[in-house]
């Protein structure tokens, strides 16, 4: 058993070389050291950074392996830190600027108090989520920017591993900026698209659609998936919506696709699925993180989505792991 000073060093370490990381991610210092080596008073004055701050944190990013000292006060970029590019693959760098944000760092620096009232102290303070978001552009920003850079990671997976029917519509519910409906009409070009999202959240849909040649195969409609969802949908895609919300807010979501979808149409739900045993995994950390952040948010275990659907009128099907810590979970009706 480790020791309890184990337990609390540990902890300090974990804060501290996150906060390492979030300032490399802040400032781009990994873009700025891609072309080779730089002295701190280099980086710091191409980054609008403070030389001697910035020099403790390049001692602190070296113990992690993510850049090296080339020299008497140089440093270079290794491969590891690499990932932290903004052009890097992956969702690294947009994950760490996320999970830095002010209002998600308040909200876990809170999660004891979330705790203690069974009322999410980040709702508490700034309503929900997507209000929040709606009131702070920078921080939407960031947020589209990870959720797009998350979906390409599992998206991939998800038209190579499902096999979407050749013709028909499918309806991206709250489907963002519309990365996920764009990478599965390219791969079936007889279908067509609707996606739904937030009034603040649909011109950049509509960007997107445009700027990948599919204006003419979608609609883009604002609206509250709370009040009705379009209708005539072959498929329904409800891609991270479920775990935002309690089970009664999450059964009328998908009572209303229930109602809105053609006969023989399917729901297609991705989501973390929680393990039935209580071990480490990345759905445990997530689920804190929406306790922390949603009053009611949660994610769920298979057996949670298969009551879930079937008091909406759907019976669970397939599961299909995605990677990126997202499941593919397709709902078919009774």
């Amino acid at each position: 058993m480790p020791h309890s000073d184990d337990l609390l060093w540990g902890a300090y370490g974990d804060i501290s070389r996150f906060a390492a990381l979030l300032t490399m991610a802040e400032l781009g210092l990994a873009d700025h050291l891609a072309k080779g080596p730089l002295t701190a008073a280099e980086l710091a004055e191409r980054a609008g950074a403070h030389a001697p701050s910035l020099r403790r944190v390049l001692r602190a990013l070296a113990g992690l392996g993510l850049v090296t000292r080339t020299g008497d006060d140089a440093y270079d970029l290794t491969e590891r830190g690499a990932a932290l590019r903004s052009d890097a693959p992956g969702f690294l760098r947009s994950s760490i600027r996320m999970l830095g944000e002010k209002g998600f760092w308040y909200a876990m620096g809170m999660l004891p108090e979330t705790v203690r009232t069974g009322r999410s102290a980040f709702a508490e303070r700034h309503g929900h989520l997507y209000d929040y978001l709606a009131r702070n552009p920078e921080s939407s920003d960031l947020f589209d920017d990870y959720m797009t850079a998350r979906a390409r990671t599992f998206t991939e997976n998800l038209t190579k591993r499902y096999a979407f029917p050749p013709t028909g519509t499918m309806v991206d519910v709250a489907g963002g900026k519309g990365h996920i409906l764009a990478t599965v009409l390219h791969d079936n070009p007889q279908m067509r698209g609707i996606l739904l999202d937030l009034e603040h959240v649909v011109d950049h849909a509509r960007r997107t659609l445009a700027d990948e040649g599919l204006a003419e195969r979608t609609e883009v409609v604002a609206g509250d998936f709370f009040a009705s969802v379009p209708s005539g949908g072959d498929v329904y895609l409800l891609a991270s919506v479920l775990h935002n919300w309690d089970d009664e807010d999450a059964l009328k979501i998908l009572r209303n696709v229930r109602e809105a979808m053609n006969p023989g149409g399917r729901v297609l739900i991705l989501e973390v699925v929680l393990p039935d045993a209580e071990e480490a995994h990345l759905g445990m950390d997530i689920d804190l993180r929406m306790l922390a952040l949603f009053n009611g948010g949660t994610e769920r275990s298979r057996d949670e989505y298969a009551t879930l659907l079937d008091r909406a009128g759907l019976a669970i099907g397939d599961v299909i792991e995605l990677g990126a810590g997202a499941s593919l979970i397709e709902a078919l009706p009774h």
